[in-house]
């Protein structure tokens, strides 16, 4: 008796699954088939299927009391009634929806990070992303906010978790992950995928705002240009690929070693006086311009926010007239005698003299807002390219797309 090869390779096509594999179960489910025919006279079988002819030897089996086999003899392969086919049937859809869920882990397991693409699958109130013979679940959470991703359209996210389930493999993927960000940069700045420039740290709201770090291995090379690409096209197609042109800001900015110098750099489109870093509590003071202060800190504390993920510092941002009533006061308390040099009260007249210098300080710090609460508005626009003023040298400007 022989077998089509022919048929079980169109299946290891159609299913993804290796040949031998499928040649296994085959040979699994015609062994079941022959135990259960009335006629075998065994209590076990074994089915060999050729690789090359495909010629199928039957070995019947007698087993003892414990399972083992105590003798086994080789039978004609030989037609058997419906029903026995039809279990052999059931056996081998069985084995092979099994091999294939297993191909389909062993595929994707370990891709946590990767970016996958394909077209866009609602199902009801669910959303994959199909990959040809695979789909991928895109939890709503996992969605960027008031995004809609339209059943047809292409997509692309990156894969956060491959799970093993009765029924298969699910890949779980996200398009709010910063993952995907720094993905779709390789994908889109060369001098990354060489190794040349490096994303040294991330931070996203997706939907909203995302900043990158980035440094060069090549001194030649500017990182920060790189990333943005001739007047700002790779950018922009990293915005168009999260289809956030008109939501998402992407800050890139430079990474430093210096704590102090990475702080200011994630400040940007900030511009920064000066940076005063307690490790101790691991806070980041930092002095901006009075005109820069609502630039600084960003709408509902987005901008100080976001800058204090990339750094891994807290981030007290004061201006510079705020900065200068504190010392002025503080200043003040210490020649009088009323605090010591780090500033610790040393009596109540003291505590109240801290007290007070801090709310003038706050006034101060208030003034400067309301007076510039358009600033982060101006200043986003001069980043992008429309500040009137000569532009920094490369060395020492940072982009936003």
């Amino acid at each position: 008796m022989k077998i089509d090869l022919d048929a079980l390779r169109q299946i290891e096509r159609e299913k993804g699954i290796d040949f031998l594999t499928v040649v296994e179960a085959f040979e699994t489910a015609m062994a079941s088939a022959y135990k259960r025919s009335s006629d075998l006279g065994a209590d076990e079988a074994r089915v060999i299927v050729d690789r090359t002819n495909g010629e199928v030897t039957l070995y019947a089996q007698e087993l003892d009391d414990d399972g083992n086999v105590v003798s086994e003899w080789q039978e004609e392969p030989r037609d058997f009634g419906r029903i026995v086919a039809q279990t052999a049937k059931q056996v081998l859809l069985q084995r092979l929806r099994e091999a294939e869920r297993e191909a389909t882990y062993g595929e994707f397991v370990g891709r946590e990070g990767d970016i996958i693409s394909g077209q866009v699958s609602q199902q009801g109130n669910q959303t994959y992303i199909e990959l040809g013979r695979n789909t991928a679940y895109v939890p709503y959470s996992e969605q960027i906010p008031n995004e809609r991703l339209e059943h047809g359209a292409h997509s692309r996210a990156v894969v956060i978790e491959v799970q093993r389930r009765d029924r298969g493999a699910q890949i779980v993927a996200s398009r709010t992950h910063p993952a995907l960000v720094v993905g779709l940069f390789a994908l889109e700045v060369p001098e990354i995928e060489e190794g040349i420039v490096e994303i040294k740290g991330i931070a996203r709201e997706a939907g909203h705002r995302t900043k990158v770090a980035v440094m060069s291995n090549d001194p030649d090379v500017d990182p920060v240009g790189a990333c943005v690409g001739p007047g700002g096209q790779r950018a922009r197609a990293v915005q168009k690929e999260l289809h956030a042109e008109e939501l998402e800001r992407i800050d890139i900015v430079r990474w430093a070693e210096a704590p102090e110098d990475l702080v200011g750099n994630a400040l940007s489109p900030a511009k920064v006086t000066n940076v005063y870093l307690y490790p101790e509590d691991g806070t980041a003071m930092v002095v901006v311009p009075d005109y820069q202060l609502s630039l600084a800190i960003g709408r509902e504390g987005q901008n100080a926010r976001l800058a204090a993920r990339l750094t891994g510092w807290r981030i007290d941002i004061k201006s510079e007239t705020q900065f200068a009533e504190e010392q002025r006061a503080f200043q003040e308390a210490f020649d009088a005698g009323l605090i010591d040099e780090y500033g610790n009260p040393l009596s109540d007249e003291g505590a109240k003299a801290i007290e007070a210098a801090y709310e003038s300080a706050e006034e101060a710090r208030q003034s400067a807002l309301e007076e510039d609460d358009d600033a982060e508005t101006d200043m986003g626009d001069a980043a992008a390219g429309d500040d009137p003023e000569p532009a920094a040298p490369a060395d020492d400007q940072e982009a936003n797309a």
